[in-house]
């Protein structure tokens, strides 16, 4: 490249001095967020790797769904068995470290709980990416579990917008309702600002359909905050925020 066209892209942040990618920055955040119906506090690494709360708002410290390895930390504890179920998978399969704790209003309904921890885990998601910037940008990922298979595609655009396709037949799984199971998902893409389609393609077992489905995310997921070998913003306007 030329020394000018160089300095531009060097003042952009686009390439280094020496005309390399930029590595990307630690993907990591930590969210609290309190309403009268719900209490939450999460940490998330996009990358994997160590994570901690330093101060659990769970009175014994108890995660009904984890995971620990040598390159990801999972501990959910929503109150709600199946949601635990379904985003221990979605961490899993998108090589996060997430640690979710959540105090919610179950003497009600599943309802506040479900779609807290939706709009919580979307705005930690959101502020581990950072600026959308060297990355794919899209990204699909296709998931089955045994008689179901899922289809999701991600765009990690900026202008949330949803459209959730399981075929869900029965009332509940577990304690979730199977009306939130979508809406989970829409929350998520509602505050994480991504564009989302998800599609459960076949299957009649519902556990089956609704955690091909997470899987499928979390493939897309992983695929769309990979490096694109750049550091440029994948988008013919310059800018995504």
């Amino acid at each position: 490249m030329t020394e000018e066209f160089k300095k531009r892209k060097v003042e952009n942040g686009d390439v280094n001095s020496n005309g390399s990618a930029p590595t990307h920055p630690e993907r990591k955040a930590f969210i609290s967020r309190i309403t009268n119906e719900t209490k939450i506090q999460i940490s998330i690494s996009l990358h994997g790797g160590p994570i901690t709360i330093e101060k659990s708002i769970l009175e014994n410290k108890s995660y009904d769904a984890t995971q620990s390895t040598s390159s990801q930390i999972i501990s959910i504890n929503t109150g709600v068995g199946f949601l635990d179920h379904m985003i221990h998978a979605l961490a899993k399969h998108g090589g996060w470290s997430l640690i979710v704790e959540c105090i919610g209003d179950l003497h009600i309904d599943d309802h506040h709980t479900t779609e807290d921890v939706g709009i919580a885990l979307g705005m930690a998601f959101k502020d581990a990416l950072g600026q959308v910037r060297g990355v794919k940008r899209f990204g699909s990922g296709y998931a089955p579990l045994d008689e179901a298979l899922s289809r999701a595609v991600v765009d990690l655009s900026n202008r949330p917008y949803s459209v959730i396709e399981l075929g869900l037949k029965r009332e509940k799984i577990g304690d979730l309702s199977c009306e939130m199971i979508p809406h989970f998902l829409e929350s998520f893409a509602e505050s994480s600002r991504i564009t989302l389609h998800v599609d459960c393609l076949r299957g009649f077992n519902d556990h089956h359909r609704a955690e091909s489905a997470f899987k499928a995310l979390a493939i897309a997921i992983k695929e769309s905050i990979s490096s694109n070998g750049t550091n440029e913003v994948p988008s013919t306007k310059g800018v995504l925020m």
